[in-house]
C-alpha cells in the first residue's frame, strides 16, 4: 500500500505502482488540506470575485468573466477542446502514473479541487483503467494541456481508457468497476490539466530504464574487455580516486568485480601498453551518464511532488496568486540531459562492437563468421548499430531550447519538456538494441577465446545468454536475435525469453515499455 502525501513521492514507489499490485490511497491529512483549499473556492464563487480560471476564461480570455451558472459548463468546456492530442498513445504504463502524479500534486492543498476529483483518480490507479493519451500536441506550458484533458475526460465518463488488456469507451469500463463519474466544479478542470504530469510520467519511466540500462552496459563492456583481452590496469582504482568523480569510482570498481579470477584479462605491456578509448575510459564515459541519471533523478523526484498549475491558493483563499509552476523548464532540461547521456552509452557501445568485428583491430575470426566470406557473421549486425546510434543523434538534439508562442502571444514561451520526454524514451530504445548487439559479439567473441577463461560474472552472463541466443555456427536473421536479446535485458536479464514465463514483475515492465 502507498499513501499519498504531495510531498514524499519517489520513484522507488513508483516502481511498486507500476509493476506490482501496490494499491495507493491518499492520507487523511492531505485530505483536510485539499477540503480547506475547495473552501476557499466555493467562497470566491459566491463572492462573485474576479479570479483567474475560476470566473474567468483562460490564456488570451483571461479577461473575460463567467457568470455563476456558467462555472460547471466552463469547466467541461475547457477538458473537451483542451483533448486535441494526436499519435499514437503514451505507454499505458505511462498513463497510469499521470493519473496518480496528477492525484499526488492536488493533494498538496493548492489546488481548490473537490476531495471527490482525488479520490476519483486514484479508484482509477487501483481499478487500473488507464486513460489512452496521444503522445503529441504538448507544448510543456501552461503544462500538459492536452495529454491532461484526455486523462481528465475520463473523470466525467467521456474518452477512452485501456482496461483489461482492451482499449474501449471510458464509461464502459468505469460501469464495469461501479465508478461513477463526476461533473467538474468551479477551476476543478483547470486544476487537472495545468500540470507537467505527461513528461514526468514519461521521464520517470524512461528513467527507470535508464538506470537498468546504465548498469547492463557495465556488465555487457566487462564481457567485451575478456573478449578483447583488455588490460585492467586502466580500471585501478587509484587512477579513478585521481580524478575525483564518485560515478566513474564505482563503475571502475564495478567491473574490476566482475572480472575477478578472469583468464582474459591482461596487464600492461603484456599484449599492449594500452586500450583504445572505448575499453579503457569505460569508467569515465559510463560514469558521466550515471551523474546524468543522479541529476535526472533529483529533478524528477522534485517534479513528482510539486504544486504544478495556475492559480494557488494560500491563506485560506486571501490570497490566490497566478503564477507559471506549470512551466516544464526543469523536466525539459532534465529530459533533454538524460537523452544525451544515454545516447552516449550507445556511443560507445557501438565503438566496442566495431573492435569486436573488425579484423584490423583484434586478433579473432573476421566478423566473428564461422566462415568468413562464405559466412558474413555480425558484419551487418555493426551496422545495424552504427544506423541506430546516427539515429540517437538527432534525437538527442534538444527540445528545450525550441519555443514557440501560443494563446494569441499570451502564453509566448514554453518548454517543450513532453518533446524532450519522448524524445529520451525513444533513444533508451535504440541503446537497448545496440546493446543487445555488443552483448551478441562479445558472447561469441569469449566463446571463440574460451568460456572457461571468464571470469565468474561474465561467464554466468554468457551461460544465461546462451539460453537466448545460441552460438553463432552459421548465418541466420539475426533481427531474431537482436530482439529475442534485447526483451531478455528489458526483462533484467533474467533466463528466460518466453513473455509468458517472465516472472509478474518483468511481464508488467515489459508491458510499460511495449514489447
Amino acid at each position: 500500500m502507498i499513501t499519498l502525501t504531495g510531498n514524499s513521492l519517489t520513484i522507488q514507489e513508483l516502481k511498486k505502482v507500476l509493476y506490482t499490485s501496490d494499491k495507493v490511497i491518499a492520507s487523511k491529512e492531505s485530505m483536510e488540506k485539499v477540503k480547506e483549499s475547495r473552501k476557499a473556492v466555493e467562497k470566491i464563487v459566491k463572492e462573485e470575485r474576479v479570479v483567474y480560471g475560476i470566473t474567468t476564461g483562460f490564456g488570451k480570455f483571461s479577461d473575460v468573466l463567467i457568470q455563476k451558472e456558467d462555472v460547471e459548463k466552463l469547466q467541461l468546456n475547457l477538458i473537451r477542446s483542451h483533448a486535441c492530442g494526436v499519435g499514437e498513445p503514451f505507454p499505458e504504463q505511462v498513463s497510469r502514473m499521470m493519473t496518480l502524479l496528477r492525484a499526488n500534486a492536488l493533494l498538496k492543498g493548492f489546488s481548490g479541487v473537490r476531495p471527490v476529483v482525488i479520490e476519483r483518480l486514484l479508484q482509477l490507479v487501483n481499478a487500473q483503467i488507464h486513460p489512452v493519451i496521444p503522445q503529441q500536441g504538448s507544448l510543456g506550458a501552461s503544462g500538459d494541456l492536452a495529454p491532461l484533458s484526455h486523462l481528465a475526460l475520463v473523470l466525467v465518463g467521456e474518452g477512452k481508457v485501456f482496461y483489461k488488456g482492451k482499449q474501449m469507451e471510458a464509461i464502459s469500463a468505469l460501469v464495469q468497476e461501479k465508478i461513477t463519474p463526476i461533473t467538474l466544479s468551479a477551476k476543478e478542470g483547470l486544476a487537472l490539466i495545468n500540470g507537467t504530469q505527461a513528461m514526468t510520467a514519461m521521464g520517470v519511466l524512461a528513467y527507470i530504464e535508464a538506470e537498468d540500462l546504465a548498469l547492463q552496459a557495465d556488465q555487457i563492456s566487462s564481457l567485451t574487455f575478456e573478449a578483447l583481452q583488455g588490460v585492467i590496469d586502466a580500471m585501478d582504482e587509484d587512477i579513478h580516486l585521481a580524478r575525483g568523480y564518485n560515478e566513474q569510482v564505482e563503475v571502475a570498481k564495478r567491473i574490476r568485480k566482475y572480472l575477478e579470477g578472469s583468464q582474459l584479462i591482461t596487464n600492461q605491456g603484456e599484449l599492449r601498453v594500452q586500450d583504445a578509448y572505448s575499453l579503457r575510459c569505460i569508467p569515465q564515459v559510463h560514469g558521466a551518464t550515471w551523474q546524468t541519471l543522479n541529476y535526472v533523478k533529483e529533478k524528477l523526484e522534485i517534479e513528482m511532488n510539486a504544486v504544478t498549475d495556475n492559480p494557488l491558493i494560500f491563506d485560506d483563499g486571501e490570497k490566490v496568486l497566478s503564477g507559471g509552476n506549470f512551466h516544464g523548464q526543469p523536466i525539459a532540461f532534465a529530459m533533454d540531459f538524460l537523452g544525451i547521456g544515454m545516447a552516449e552509452i550507445a556511443n560507445i557501445s557501438e565503438r566496442r562492437i566495431e573492435r569486436l568485428v573488425n579484423p584490423q583491430l583484434n586478433d579473432l575470426p573476421p566478423f566473428l563468421s564461422p566462415q568468413p566470406g562464405l559466412q558474413s557473421g555480425a558484419m551487418i549486425m555493426q551496422y545495424c548499430a552504427a544506423s541506430l546510434v546516427s539515429e540517437n543523434k538527432t534525437l538527442a538534439h534538444p527540445a528545450s531550447v525550441d519555443s514557440i508562442p501560443s494563446s494569441a502571444n499570451q502564453e509566448d514561451h514554453v518548454s517543450m519538456g513532453t518533446i524532450g520526454a519522448r524524445h529520451a524514451h525513444q533513444i533508451i530504445q535504440n541503446v537497448r538494441n545496440v546493446l543487445a548487439i555488443e552483448l551478441i559479439c562479445a558472447m561469441q567473441a569469449c566463446d571463440l577465446r574460451g568460456k572457461e577463461k571468464m571470469a565468474g560474472f561474465t561467464r554466468n552472463i554468457l551461460e544465461n545468454g546462451r539460453k537466448v541466443t545460441p552460438f553463432i555456427t552459421e548465418d541466420r536473421v539475426f533481427s531474431e536475435d537482436i530482439e529475442k536479446v534485447a526483451t531478455w535485458l528489458a526483462s533484467g536479464m533474467d533466463t528466460k525469453i518466453d513473455k509468458n514465463d517472465i516472472p509478474f514483475d518483468s511481464k508488467l515492465k515489459l508491458k510499460a515499455m511495449n514489447l
